[in-house]
């Protein structure tokens, strides 16, 4: 189940009850528009709109409606419990009043959300209508979805093979165009994701495919998307801990964001072209895995001393960027969950972003705000960059310092990255740890919204 439908949302108005958006200064005026028992019933209830206070109206023959206060949240959060509040046996329509519907759609869709691969699904959502013209929320509900849906398969389901196969099924379904290596052709293309892939039986393979909007010429922007796609990671010889695996099937995160962003792009047709590679791979331990201090060829030329084993994203996202940036890309985005200290730093609700432009970083970080999809800039300082010197090749992977993380890393991709070329990193969770209302525990999508916000800018 790595594609689920929205399958609750319903297209006819007939026999759906109205849920009523409530804010504070707006409650008298909404009594007022009450039948008188309904109006009682709240005032003497003591509903007050706050955030995420729900009530069901009652009518003569059950439940007439719904009042769901927001306070003076503007988020899409704020709607995330809806779907499992109301009862699920009465289909709802949200009323126009002083909200955002768009977000109020959006919100509903990604509560509704269950991963259900291999148990019973808990209670249905309860059903909503959804007029026209919202198209655009509900296009980035089944993104989410399919981006959740990804990461919490569990990796003895979801390999590099598997991966790769639904990155080509996915692509090709939107016109296009897919390229799979394998075998010695990934070996000399790409032989740090090689290198990476070497101790598990499960091979690596790199998925790049290209499309274009249907108004898009040849001298449209490109758009270039690059994910890493670590289907579970042990650490390699420098191997994690027992509890610093249990979450690894999420280390494919970032190549699942990039996969949400590029079907959001193609589903909107944006007037851009597209070229997307997707790193597909096990970080494993055997007796070929590589080990620390051997030294690996980049494909730029670059030799990479291997400082630590568990460092592999970089690795597998190093080719990808040096590929990438060849063809000179309007702007070039790489998705990652790459780092503990970005959490350390940031928390795992803030993705950290880092950017050689600036002028694009502050559009993104605008938009993240816009769209109700936060992410925070850290700076590629370059005061650090010689922390990554080797003394038998041109780079090591990791630094012996043990700070800095997130931003070390993100200097050692900028390697690869030619001069000239627009470039955001996005070093993410892609998990949440625990359920709220419209955030499931399991896999999330983080920073796909407000970078696809970002592409219909530039388009």
């Amino acid at each position: 189940m790595l594609d689920q439908k929205l399958d609750f949302v319903i297209d006819t108005p007939d026999g759906a009850r109205p849920v009523h958006v409530v804010r504070p200064d707006g409650l008298a005026g909404f009594l007022e528009t009450l039948p008188p028992a309904q109006a009682g019933f709240l005032r003497e209830s003591g509903f007050a709109a706050k955030p995420d206070e729900l009530r069901l109206l009652p009518g003569h023959d059950g439940v007439a409606g719904a009042a769901l206060g927001i306070g003076n949240d503007a988020s899409l959060l704020v709607y995330g419990g809806l779907s499992m509040q109301l009862p699920e046996t009465i289909a709802w329509r949200l009323e126009p009043g002083d909200y955002d519907q768009a977000t109020a759609i959006l919100g509903y869709c990604l509560g509704a959300y269950s991963y259900s691969g291999f148990r019973s699904p808990r209670r249905k959502p309860a059903s909503l209508f959804v007029p026209r013209g919202h198209e655009t929320s509900l296009s980035q509900a089944s993104a989410t979805w399919m981006v959740r849906d990804l990461i919490n398969t569990p990796a003895n389901v979801l390999g590099p093979v598997e991966l790769a196969e639904f990155t080509v099924s996915m692509a090709e379904r939107h016109g296009a165009e897919c390229e799979l290596s394998a075998g010695v052709a990934l070996e000399q293309a790409y032989p740090t994701i090689a290198a990476v892939g070497r101790g598990s039986e499960r091979p690596p393979r790199v998925v790049s495919f290209r499309w274009r909007g249907s108004a898009a010429g040849d001298n449209a922007p490109l758009l270039s998307l690059c994910g890493k796609g670590v289907c579970f990671d042990t650490g390699g010889y420098d191997l994690k801990p027992s509890a610093g695996m249990l979450r690894m099937k999420k280390d494919m995160g970032g190549a699942a964001t990039v996969l949400g962003l590029a079907r959001l792009i193609m589903e909107a047709d944006l007037p851009l072209r597209l070229a997307v590679r997707i790193g597909c791979v096990e970080n494993s331990v055997s007796g070929t895995a590589m080990r620390p201090s051997d030294v690996v060829r980049t494909r730029s030329g670059l030799t990479v001393e291997i400082g630590n084993t568990d460092a592999e994203g970089r690795l597998v996202l190093c080719d990808l960027l040096d590929e990438a940036s060849d063809e000179n890309p309007s702007l070039l985005v790489d998705c990652a969950t790459l780092t503990g200290a970005a959490r350390t730093a940031l928390g795992p609700d803030l993705p950290a972003m880092f950017s050689n432009d600036d002028a694009t970083a502050e559009a993104l970080s605008r938009l993240a705000g816009a769209v109700h999809d936060p992410l925070w800039r850290l700076p590629l300082w370059p005061g650090y960059d010689d922390w990554l010197k080797s003394s038998v090749a041109d780079v090591n992977n990791v630094s012996s310092k043990p700070m800095a993380g997130s931003i070390v890393a993100a200097l050692y991709l900028q390697r690869f990255v030619k001069p000239g070329v627009p470039w955001l990193h996005l070093d993410l969770y892609a998990w949440n740890d625990q359920s709220r209302p419209g955030r499931p525990e399991g896999g999330e999508a983080m920073g796909m919204r407000a970078l696809f916000a970002l592409a219909k800018q530039k388009g």
